[in-house]
This record gives structure tokens, C-alpha cells and sequence, in this order.
């Protein structure tokens, strides 16, 4: 592959847009809001509807509203191009945006299908995108649904909002509020998206009853969510996590008044003198403000409504979803610079550190997390930054969820480390990074400008879909010709763990007593 460069890049995504728009032969659908047109792709062989409207606009008298049923239309509305994003910046870097800019009109959906056709009683994947709640987009081509779509899959990703957008609160919003809370917005967009594919995904081919909800990092954290909330579990045949939970210390909700406090000293510390003046401002005055800030999204809420309670509660009462779950992180969610900070990497400092992070317990966390020889200290900080960030959280999960149903967990470790585009000969891996796993779950590597990737990485994709696909349409993800994946028991003190490298193995979990360690420290337990 050629070396990537600006107008490479400008050239493959025009190309995208160029396949999008003119490899089409209209297809039209009668949801219950109306008719769609979306398209049939040639050279996929299937059927796309995209920027499909879910929910109203939240503009206006809706921002900082639970987003409101979609309004009937007359005529035949387009669904050919990806909707707009929701407000934010590219925090992260990594984001590539297909749609139309950014807008606070933003809840769009975006459906593959193999085919338009109401008998068809498809299984049916929805995709939540990562970013910390305060970035992404379904538009993403890492989350392109047509690889998942052609394993005979409707599969659709959804825009919800973010950051000071999707998870303010105040109480003024509470007291406005019928069910008397403010924030998770956010939230409740993906609810409102799941309700609509419950309710009119037969006329694309899906069966309503087969529906799995699945997500990376936020996308995860939310699926998580979903599980525990009263107003999402009844409608979800399957999970799938990849890297995170709403558990503490990952994004965890907070209670109501501690949301609502965090809205009063936002509006007080950019310098209004009441919410009404703060309300007032357009998008992008509010936008600014928040950027101004220099907050990192707002938390999610436990409101009695959405959340009624903190999600282990909810799993340990065993009154979340009862369905089968994939949940599984990466090997090196965070890299061990994220527990050393700037400090070098050395035996000496380790050890300050860990006695900085666990004074009270650091002769328990050091026999967990061992200082020997160099490669080991690397090794460890790196267990400890990845486990502190996200990969304990989604942990305590898998956790309770096999404790407190009958429905069957599988746990898997990805492995893979990803070829650099572009080779760097200081470049030391310490794992697969946090969601470097997306473009192999989601069939997507062909997206990516890497001259370095190659047939292993294919065939590593190749496989995960195959188990993938068969959790999404059976509940299980075992078939022929795959490495037997066992589902992990409740009384099981090393549960099985399949590891997806370029080998694929299930072994035996050999370190769950530091997770049990952090369940303890962080108070889930």
C-alpha cells in the first residue's frame, strides 16, 4: 500500500463518499414515522439507510431534554447520507467524521441490512461508539456496518449526544423534568434508538427479538448500562462489551444531587449569573464555554429513572438484562507511563510510586503487582495503569453477571498488537492498546491505511467475527471450526479466558486476585 498522506487521505475518503452515492439503486421502506429511501449497495450487496431520524431534534426548547418521539412526515424522506455528529472536538485524534459537520441535531441512525424484506427475522447488532461521552460518531469507518451486515447481520450504529450537551445536570432541568432528574441525555438518546429498532426493525429485515447491543469504552460502558436500566433490558437478546463499565473508577454514575452540584458550580465558574443566561446561548457560545472549562464531559447520573440505582447493585439484586454476554479488554488498555506519569522507568520509582498510590496497601499491591526485573516493572505498571482505567471495571461485569444469572459470560483477552502504519524503530509495544481491537471486531481492517498490516491480521479479524456473529444470532459463540470458547461458571475461581492473538487459546484466568484486590479498594465488592 502507498505511504499515507493528506490527499491520500482526502482521496480514500472521497472514494467512500463517491461508493455511497453513485453504486446505488433507491430502496424504500414504510417505518412507522413514514417512508425511507435509503439505497442498495452494488458492490456489497446490501441495503443502506443512513442519517435515519430516531427521535426529534433536541434543539431549542429540547436541548437538555429526554429526547422525544419521532413526528409522522408526508412524502419520501432520503436516508443516503450519514446524519451530522454530535457537538464536540476530535479529543482523541483518531476520529474520522463521514457525515455532515457537527450539529446539536444530531440523533441519527445508520442501518446495513442484507435485506429489505419483513420475513427475513435477521438477528440484529446496535453499535455504541467510544469516546469518553464527550466525542465520536456513527459515521466512523471503524464502525462500518457492512463486514457484520454480510454475515448476514442488520447491524446499525447510533448517534447520541455528548459532552455538556448529553450529560448536564441542574435542577432547574430536574424540577422541569416529568420524572424529576436532568442528565443522561445521552443515554436515553440510545435508549430512544433502541425502542425505535425495536419497533420498526422487522421492515428492514431484523426480528425485533434478536436484538444485541454492543460498544467499545463508552460504547461499553453504556451496554453495561442498558443491562441495569428498567427501561432498556426488556428489549435486549445479548450484550457485547468491549473494554469498560459503568463501575467505579470507569465514568461511574454519581448521584443525582452530586450531578446537579457539578451543574451549579459549571454555571457559576463561567461567570453567569443564573442558568436562564446560560441557557440562552446558541451552540456554539455553549460549546465554547464548556471547551473553556476545561471539564471532560459531565458524569452520568443515578436518577431514578434511567439508573435507578448503581449498576452493581442492580447485577448483585439480579435485576439486570438476563441474557448471554461477550465482554472481554485488551491487553494493554492504558501503557505503564500511565501509572509512572513522567516519572523513568525504574525499580526506585516504582516503588515511590506505589507506595504514593497504596501506602495502606502496598506490600499486598506489590505481591500483585511485582517489582523483579525491568521487563517485569514494565509488565506490572503496565497491568496496573490498564486495570485502574478500564479493564477492572469491565471486570467487576463479567463478575457479577455470571454470579447472578443463569444466562451464559464469555471472557476473552485481545492480544493482537496491531502493525504501525508507519515504523518506528523507538516504538516498544506493551499490548494491544485501549480500542485497538474495534476495526478486527467490526471486519473494518480494509478501512485502514497500513501498508504493515497483513494476512494474520485478516485472518485474526476473520475469526473474531465468526464468534462474533455467532454469539449475535445464537447466544453462543462456539461453531465448527473455532477454538471451543467455554462460557465462565459462577463458582469458577480461574474462569476460562480465550485470548485472540495470532493463535487462538482459552486459558485458565491466572490473575483475578488483583481484580478481587481492586473490587475491595474501589468499594464494589
Amino acid at each position: 500500500m502507498r505511504p499515507l498522506t493528506f490527499h491520500r487521505i482526502i482521496s480514500l475518503l472521497f472514494l467512500l463518499i463517491f461508493n455511497y452515492s453513485f453504486c446505488q439503486t433507491p430502496v424504500r421502506v414504510e417505518t412507522q414515522n413514514g417512508v425511507l429511501e435509503g439505497f442498495h449497495d452494488e458492490t456489497k450487496d446490501l441495503d443502506l439507510f443512513l442519517g435515519v431520524p430516531f427521535a426529534q431534534p433536541p434543539v431549542k426548547d429540547l436541548r437538555w431534554k429526554a429526547p422525544q418521539p419521532l413526528q409522522d412526515w408526508d412524502g419520501i424522506k432520503e436516508a443516503k447520507e450519514f446524519g451530522p455528529a454530535a457537538v464536540q472536538t476530535n479529543v482523541f485524534g483518531d476520529m474520522i467524521y463521514r457525515g455532515k459537520g457537527t450539529s446539536e441535531d444530531c440523533l441519527y441512525l445508520n442501518i446495513w441490512t442484507p435485506s429489505v424484506n419483513e420475513s427475513e427475522d435477521l438477528p440484529v447488532l446496535l453499535y455504541f461508539y467510544g469516546g469518553g461521552f464527550v466525542a465520536g460518531d456513527g459515521s466512523e469507518p471503524r464502525y462500518d456496518g457492512a463486514s457484520m451486515a454480510q454475515k448476514g447481520i442488520v447491524t446499525i450504529t447510533v448517534n447520541y449526544r455528548l459532552n455538556v450537551f448529553g450529560f448536564f445536570a441542574h435542577p432547574t432541568l430536574s424540577a422541569e423534568s416529568p420524572y424529576h432528574a436532568s442528565g443522561n441525555y445521552g443515554l436515553l438518546d440510545q435508549n430512544a434508538a433502541l425502542k425505535w429498532v425495536y419497533e420498526n426493525i422487522e421492515e428492514f429485515g431484523g426480528d425485533p427479538e434478536k436484538i444485541t447491543i454492543a460498544g467499545e469504552s463508552a460504547g461499553s460502558i453504556s451496554v453495561s448500562a442498558h443491562m441495569a436500566s428498567p427501561l432498556s433490558k426488556d428489549i435486549i437478546a445479548g450484550a457485547i462489551g468491549e473494554s469498560g463499565a459503568s463501575i467505579k473508577p470507569t465514568l461511574a454514575p454519581v448521584p443525582l444531587t452530586e450531578a446537579e452540584k457539578i451543574g451549579e458550580q459549571f454555571v457559576e465558574q463561567a461567570g453567569f449569573a443564573s442558568f436562564a443566561e446560560l441557557r440562552a446561548l446558541n451552540t456554539d457560545e455553549l460549546f465554547r464555554v464548556y471547551n473553556e472549562s476545561g471539564r471532560f464531559g459531565f458524569p452520568t447520573v443515578i436518577d431514578s429513572y434511567f439508573l435507578p440505582k448503581p449498576v452493581p447493585e442492580i447485577f448483585k439484586a439480579g435485576e439486570q438484562a438476563q441474557i448471554p454476554l461477550l465482554v472481554g479488554w485488551n491487553s494493554a488498555e492504558m501503557g505503564s507511563g500511565g501509572f509512572m506519569q513522567v516519572k523513568e522507568m525504574n525499580k526506585e520509582n516504582y516503588l515511590k510510586r506505589l507506595q504514593e498510590e497504596y501506602e495502606d496497601n502496598f506490600e499486598e499491591v506489590l505481591e500483585l503487582y511485582p517489582a523483579g526485573s525491568p521487563a517485569e516493572i514494565r509488565e506490572s505498571a503496565t497491568a496496573l495503569a490498564s486495570d485502574r482505567f478500564i479493564a477492572y471495571s469491565t471486570w467487576k461485569w463479567f463478575d457479577l453477571h455470571r454470579k447472578n444469572s443463569e444466562e451464559p459470560v464469555y471472557r476473552y483477552l485481545f492480544s493482537r498488537i496491531r502493525p504501525q502504519a508507519k515504523e518506528d524503530p523507538e516504538y516498544q509495544p506493551e499490548g494491544a492498546p485501549h480500542a485497538s481491537e474495534i476495526e478486527y471486531f467490526m471486519g473494518n481492517l480494509r478501512l485502514i491505511e497500513n501498508p504493515n498490516l497483513s494476512e494474520e491480521d485478516y485472518r485474526i479479524s476473520s475469526t473474531i467475527q465468526v464468534y462474533l456473529a455467532n454469539f449475535i444470532k445464537t447466544g453462543d459463540p462456539n461453531s465448527k471450526g473455532l477454538v471451543p470458547w467455554p462460557s465462565a461458571m459462577d463458582k469458577d475461581v480461574s474462569p476460562p479466558i480465550l485470548i485472540m492473538d495470532s493463535e487462538f487459546e482459552v486459558v485458565p484466568a491466572e490473575k483475578d486476585d488483583r481484580y478481587r484486590f481492586l473490587d475491595k479498594y474501589f468499594g464494589n465488592d
